[in-house]
């Protein structure tokens, strides 16, 4: 129906695929997948999940492809990189590329980049969340070609803590220009690295997550969470948009980590305390009194929102803080995806 209305779709300026390979009719959808797109004009945004990445390889090497001088941001989510040969030939012919953005791919090596490395003009990778590291040899040098570009950065601390280490080193190197930095996991040994790195980007960090609450082995989380909480104060920027904190937090590492950052705004702060102990009557003392925020949310244990607190909610807006709910401060990462200009 679409195909024979062409004047209703044929200036598209931001496309995204979910495609599913176990519907019946998928080599008919791809054809007809492929028949739009062949008649963009204008072209600008393309996200491709892993399902629709074969297809979109064949479309941006076909002669019939129009967008070559429009498209200027390409997503890539969830992908798997693995047996892709042409990545050199595809981004080459991409004239005003300005930003791609990977998150959670897979095969990020060798061969992945080793086809980066050849391009003959810049790859501005904006976005890089890493799911896995494979050899970190491939990947000192995608960060040695494009780390000056990255401004949204995820690792994990659930890596092998002789790789994560490496990571962090080479992310402090090389990538200088941070906005959104995400962290999760419960190795405290690369922790402290992680300081060092929020101390290299402080001029730019807007953005700060760290969430070690969802895994399941209590002790490291409860250390690695004492530990941040004890040195975060020190080393955050004067004023962030947005801080995430899910930890199993305790009443003293957290009073310590709000006198340590009594000079500091965050516009948005969500807290998730995993643990048992009362952190309430630290905000109000040290956050909302001072008026250190403008919007907050807490969870507690997954289970209290303070959102349901209609008292407590009505004495942080005397304070001129707005408490949201969990669900409304939460940043979920296909929404940020979706978000990307």
């Amino acid at each position: 129906l679409i195909l024979q209305n062409t004047n209703f779709i044929h200036n598209i300026k931001n496309l995204k695929f979910h495609i599913i390979n176990n519907n019946r009719n998928i080599a008919l959808i791809k054809d007809r997948i492929s028949q739009i797109i062949n008649l963009q004009q204008n072209l600008k945004q393309i996200l491709i999940n892993r399902s629709g990445f074969l297809l979109c390889q064949s479309l941006f090497l076909s002669k019939d492809y129009n967008c070559s001088n429009t498209l200027n941001t390409i997503v890539f989510y969830y992908c798997d990189f693995k047996g892709i040969n042409n990545l050199q030939k595809i981004f080459e012919q991409l004239n005003v590329l300005e930003s791609v953005h990977i998150f959670y791919c897979s095969s990020l090596n060798t061969d992945f980049t080793q086809q980066i490395i050849n391009l003959t003009k810049p790859f501005k990778l904006k976005s890089l969340f890493i799911k896995e590291v494979l050899q970190i040899e491939s990947l000192q040098q995608l960060l040695q070609k494009s780390g000056g570009y990255i401004e949204n950065f995820r690792y994990g601390f659930y890596l092998n803590p002789s790789l994560s280490q490496q990571l962090s080193e080479l992310i402090t190197k090389y990538c200088k220009n941070i906005n959104f930095l995400y962290f999760g996991g419960p190795e405290s040994k690369s922790v402290y690295q992680m300081f060092n790195l929020m101390e290299n980007i402080k001029q730019n960090l807007n953005y700060l997550l760290i969430d070690i609450s969802e895994y399941t082995t209590i002790s490291p989380i409860i250390s690695t969470s004492s530990i941040i909480l004890q040195n975060l104060g020190q080393v955050l920027p004067s004023k962030l948009e947005y801080v995430r904190l899910a930890l199993n937090i305790k009443e003293s590492d957290f009073r310590l980590f709000l006198e340590n950052s009594q000079d500091i705004f965050i516009n948005k702060l969500f807290i998730k305390q995993s643990g048992s102990d009362d952190i309430l009557h630290y905000i109000k003392e040290y956050i909302m009194k001072e008026r250190r925020v403008r919007y907050l949310a807490i969870n507690i244990e997954n289970r209290i929102d303070l959102f349901d607190w209609k008292d407590e909610v009505k004495e942080f807006k005397l304070y001129n803080i707005i408490v949201r709910s969990c669900n409304d401060l939460y940043i979920y990462v296909d929404n940020y995806i979706k978000n990307i200009d």
